[in-house]
């Protein structure tokens, strides 16, 4: 699989966008629920993760040190299942260990392709958000 994984800058904000909004699921619905400061926080902090093949970023993940949490895995859906969501799985989980937590958490929409991504993963549904998506707990 070509390709190489990179920290995102602020000259990626447009196109990790448009992948975020081209999903067909896990929509945000609510575009107020990520802000411009919280992009920015993850951009220079524990990094933005990009895909990126012949000069085109096709998927990113995050993962939020602070609270050992998975914050965004998104692929854009003209490229999935071709394993980039599991390089950038790994790199976020990475990112968590290294900020020193031994476990992570997130949460996705029951039924998706992401809920079962997790769960082959070995990643534990523990409940439901308030939001009513799927939460999982799993060891770094």
């Amino acid at each position: 699989m070509p390709g190489i994984i990179r920290r995102a800058t602020d000259a990626d904000r447009d196109r990790i966008s448009e992948i975020r909004f081209a999903v067909k699921e896990n929509i945000l619905r609510d575009r107020s629920r990520v802000t411009y400061d919280m992009i920015s926080w993850f951009i220079e902090n524990p990094g933005i993760w990009l895909w990126e093949e012949d000069g085109k970023v096709l998927g990113f993940s995050a993962a939020d040190t602070r609270d050992g949490t998975i914050f965004a895995l998104f692929i854009d859906p003209e490229h999935e299942g071709r394993g980039i969501g599991r390089a950038l799985f790994a790199k976020a989980l990475e990112a968590l260990r290294k900020a020193g937590h031994t476990t992570g958490s997130l949460t996705t929409q029951p039924g998706s392709r992401a809920d079962r991504f997790y769960q082959r993963a070995g990643w534990k549904a523990i409940g439901t958000s308030e939001r009513g998506e799927r939460i999982f707990h799993g060891a770094l």
